[in-house]
């Protein structure tokens, strides 16, 4: 999972904006690359805590399932079947076990599972950019395409610490896609960033950097050992001697936190069920969502479900037709799941993307970017299943009622976590910077 790349290498967007990647510290930068920097923090954050008072919170994790590129909420949740068919697309809507919630044909599981989950119809903002809007509906803040301000996963990463050996920020199988590697956790800087656990459906998955196939000898533990002090020397010169100031102190735990059994059982979905992992689904959407739920229920604080592929400009009806019925199965199993288990009540469950689709489907058969109007899912840590929240009118172009906008959204998920949204935060440079700059928690959630 560590990446240094020299030479940057570019990817292109399908705006044709080109992206480059820097140097890139990946997974191994909250369990290896900073450790020691996160576990100094997280020992003062609870000294803090300790004088201050800690905030009573909803939830003790949040699993938020993205849907990168941006869902149809046309074609799934907000369906207008009224509409004339360039904007209603080709599906049927159907009941679901809640009324005044259909839901899009192709989703049948959904539509028996919409009584634990409250529908936002009303997501809302001003931006058609992958970048720009990924970013803020990620942190709440509006800023660059290059991640001015750090996702609400970084933030709780910084704001929580660890729990027990295992890393408070992971995202599955990797960071969502329009991000800036290290602009995940900006200038909160890599000891924040995210783990990437990659892909939990590949034959015989073992996490990267925690995975041991084979018996340790001393030799290779002290190998371990040497890599940490090696990347953490990098990590200095990269970031500061700020995020190394008590590497000592915390040496031994950050190596102790690479190599613990229990960090590598967590990550071992081999350890499901059959039936359990058939039902979620045999695929990467799916195999990521029961693997969140492992993860959480081990102690992990955030945890990002990434789901690319949902930028369809083109062939969108080719492109859902295959893709519902995966989202369909993988989230539905995963709510379920979370009552079946009880973790529904301590966990709060969010899904968006970073915006809607165009009301009208274009000359290729798709559905453009749109950032007026946008569903999104709650569920679980006290929110009321079987609502429906805000509405758009007749096009689905426009919010009417209840707008709820990116500030709203992290506002509500920092408040379930008890950070205080508001707060103040530190750049390098010591200028203080609130966590968020507006919004306010989505209070009909639990009403």
């Amino acid at each position: 999972m560590l990446d240094v790349s020299l030479s940057p290498s570019r990817s292109r967007l399908c705006n044709g904006v080109s992206r480059r990647n820097f140097i890139r510290i990946g997974a191994l930068a909250p369990v290896g690359l900073s450790l020691p920097g996160l576990l100094a923090a997280e020992k003062n954050a609870v000294e803090k805590a300790a004088v201050d008072g800690a905030k009573k919170s909803r939830a003790k994790a949040v699993i938020l399932v993205f849907l990168g590129g941006g869902l149809s909420h046309h074609d799934s949740f907000d369906m207008k079947p009224e509409a004339v068919e360039e904007i209603r697309g080709k599906y049927k809507q159907i009941s679901s076990n809640v009324a005044g919630a259909p839901v899009c044909e192709l989703l049948p599981k959904m539509a028996q599972t919409m009584d634990k989950v409250c529908l936002i119809r009303s997501g809302t903002h001003e931006n058609d950019h992958h970048e720009t809007a990924t970013n803020w509906v990620l942190s709440g803040r509006f800023g660059s395409p290059f991640g001015d301000y750090p996702a609400m996963g970084a933030v709780v990463a910084h704001e929580t610490g660890f729990a027990g050996l295992l890393p408070p920020y992971v995202a599955v199988p990797k960071n969502p896609a329009f991000t800036w590697e290290l602009g995940k956790s900006a200038w909160l800087g890599g000891r924040y960033e995210s783990f990437k656990a990659g892909d939990p459906n590949q034959k015989e998955y073992r996490v990267r950097d925690l995975s041991l196939p084979e018996p340790l000898t001393t030799r290779a533990i002290e190998r371990r050992k040497s890599l940490l002090e090696t990347v953490d020397k990098l990590s200095s010169r990269i970031k500061g001697n700020d995020q190394i100031a008590t590497y000592d102190e915390f040496q031994q735990r950050a190596a102790e936190m690479v190599l613990s059994p229990k960090a590598q059982a967590a990550f071992d979905i081999n350890k499901e069920p059959e039936k359990l992992r058939d039902e979620y689904g045999r695929h990467e959407f799916g195999q990521s969502c029961l693997l969140a739920r492992r993860l959480v229920e081990s102690g992990v604080r955030f945890v990002t479900v990434s789901s690319g592929g949902w930028d369809h400009h083109k062939d969108i009806w080719k492109g859902l037709d295959r893709m519902l019925p995966i989202f369909d199965q993988g989230y539905s199993a995963l709510i379920n799941d979370l009552h079946r288990t009880g973790l529904i009540n301590e966990t709060l469950v969010v899904c968006m993307g970073e915006f809607g689709r165009t009301p009208k489907v274009n000359k290729d058969v798709g559905r453009d970017h749109w950032g007026r109007a946008g569903s999104l899912l709650f569920a679980g840590a006290g929110v009321r299943g079987g609502k429906v929240i805000g509405k758009t009118d007749k096009q689905g172009a426009y919010v009417l009622d209840r707008p709820v906008r990116p500030a709203d959204v992290c506002y509500t998920i920092y408040d379930a976590l008890g950070i205080h949204p508001r707060k103040e935060l530190k750049t390098p440079e010591g200028r203080p910077i609130e966590i968020l700059a507006e919004g306010s928690t989505v209070e009909e959630l639990y009403s």
